[in-house]
């Protein structure tokens, strides 16, 4: 069951406005799941939401907007899920591994429907795609002055090659697949 925006205010303006923004992407993502993408109207986000139509028009012009909010946060919350990693990764040398596994299991369970293939031409995908990047590729930096992985090949290009091998983990059927995909990545590497 979503929680409901209460009819009151919150404590303040901008919590409210926070609040009926994240209750009408978590309605919408709800929509997509039990209708798919055609599923998704104004009113029925108002209806699971107890938010007026009007009220929704004043925080997205339409649902293609809302949707790419949707997608943005769980966007955000991938980079967040893989920053988490790093950080909890034992020793500097486990935190390549520890990122190229995260991000292969959140490529295994990202299904690529035709929403994802429209929401992955917006431009917040770019921007993230670039974070991502610069992100693997300072984590190979790292391994590379650590003696760790192999140094005769540019950062940048090592860390295309990691995550285009492991997008193909949403294609595996197990997750013993995608460790055996990480293991091969990262053999790749030299590590």
């Amino acid at each position: 069951m979503l929680k409901r925006v209460p009819k009151l205010w919150t404590d303040t303006i901008e919590d409210h406005r926070r609040a009926v923004r994240e209750a009408t992407i978590t309605a919408a993502a709800a929509l997509v799941a039990e209708h798919g993408l055609t599923g998704v109207t104004m009113s029925g986000i108002a209806e699971k939401t107890g938010i007026g139509r009007a009220t929704l028009y004043k925080y997205f012009p339409d649902v293609g907007t809302i949707l790419l909010a949707w997608h943005e946060r769980q966007i955000n919350d991938h980079l967040a899920h893989l920053a988490d990693a790093r950080d909890h990764a034992k020793t500097p040398g486990d935190r390549l591994p520890a990122v190229l596994n995260a991000y292969a299991q959140v490529a295994h369970h990202t299904h690529d429907t035709d929403l994802a293939a429209q929401l992955h031409r917006a431009p917040h995908i770019a921007h993230a795609e670039q974070h991502l990047h610069r992100f693997i590729r300072d984590l190979i930096t790292e391994a590379i002055e650590a003696g760790r992985i192999r140094d005769d090949i540019d950062p940048d290009e090592l860390a295309h090659y990691c995550l285009h091998a492991l997008t193909a983990a949403g294609n595996l059927r197990s997750n013993a697949a995608v460790h055996r995909l990480v293991t091969v990545t990262l053999a790749g590497l030299g590590a």
